[in-house]
């Protein structure tokens, strides 16, 4: 039996923001082994700890999606992070943790006040655009991503903001709304939704527009990858830095943005992204947010 944990991401508050299982001493697992556990928890992500391979890094992470491995994503490696930090301590800290994920080594800051407890990362990829889709012409057509989502074609974009392709880690096609109102009519349609994914060769669309109570509120879809709507995604707001510098938005120097996701799915999530701007280039992104201890148990191990 293994001992797994779950906590809740981007938030202060039980039962909002985004699940997230951790699962511990997960060395002897297989691949297929941790991909059956994570299509078991069915949460948008499951994260697996391992021993580092370097001693001198905290730990080793995997990071599943109910159906396929990803080499990096934010909410597990907030919650795992908080909760590695967490286990045994008692009172203020300040701790700094390295986690080998797949993607690269991903530093972390773990800060303890009170009963308040944050953690920021450095994104270990600096996000740049896709080079290899297989249409982007299409996959960024403004009229073909309204049709997808369900909304008109005037909805999608908004000031200097347009679709476009980038990475960081994962991918994501970003779709830029002209309002709250229509963040809140999104969903997508077939076979207009697996058309663009095709096109744009991903299985994730991140839309977003100017909030009235943060920089910007945001949705994700991608129900390809086993997750109807994602009520937090870091390593999507991690890359939205690419999206924000394509569009404009990102003065020289350091720029701190307060982001909202999961408001329409009754699981509000606050994400703190950090970017750094030098010669108008991306040089740093960083994100932050808080996570909350929801239960514990075992689990089987699955028949190799």
């Amino acid at each position: 039996m293994l001992t797994f944990h779950t906590c809740d991401v981007f938030t202060d508050q039980p039962f909002a923001g985004n699940p997230l299982a951790i699962v511990m001493g997960a060395d002897r697992l297989t691949t297929a082994q941790m991909q059956t556990i994570a299509r078991e928890f069915n949460l948008s992500e499951t994260i697996f700890v391992q021993a580092p391979r370097n001693p001198d890094h905290t730990a080793r992470v995997r990071i599943f999606f109910p159906t396929a491995e990803i080499p990096f994503a934010g909410h597990p490696t907030i919650g795992c992070a908080i909760h590695l930090a967490c286990a045994g301590v008692s009172g203020d800290f300040d701790r700094d943790l390295v986690l080998e994920e797949e993607a690269g080594l991903v530093p972390v800051r773990v800060s303890r006040r009170g009963t308040q407890v944050r953690a920021e990362f450095v994104a270990p990829v600096v996000p740049h655009g896709v080079s290899d889709a297989p249409d982007p012409k299409a996959a960024l057509d403004p009229a073909r991503l309204a049709a997808a989502l369900g909304l008109a074609r005037d909805e999608i974009g908004f000031g200097a903001h347009r679709p476009g392709l980038w990475q960081g880690g994962p991918r994501f096609l970003y779709a830029p709304v002209a309002s709250l109102a229509a963040l809140g009519r999104a969903r997508p349609i077939q076979p207009v939704w697996s058309e663009q994914m095709q096109a744009a060769g991903v299985d994730s669309i991140y839309l977003y527009t100017a909030g009235s109570d943060c920089a910007f509120r945001a949705r994700m879809f991608s129900p390809t990858a086993g997750i109807p709507e994602d009520p937090a995604t870091g390593s999507a707001s991690a890359i939205l830095a690419a999206q924000l510098l394509a569009s404009g938005a990102l003065p020289e120097g350091e720029t701190q943005l307060d982001l909202r996701q999961g408001v329409e799915m009754g699981r509000p999530s606050e994400i703190g992204l950090t970017v750094r701007v030098t010669d108008g280039r991306l040089t740093e992104v960083r994100i932050s947010g808080s996570a909350v201890r929801i239960g514990e148990g075992r689990i089987r191990v699955p028949v190799a």
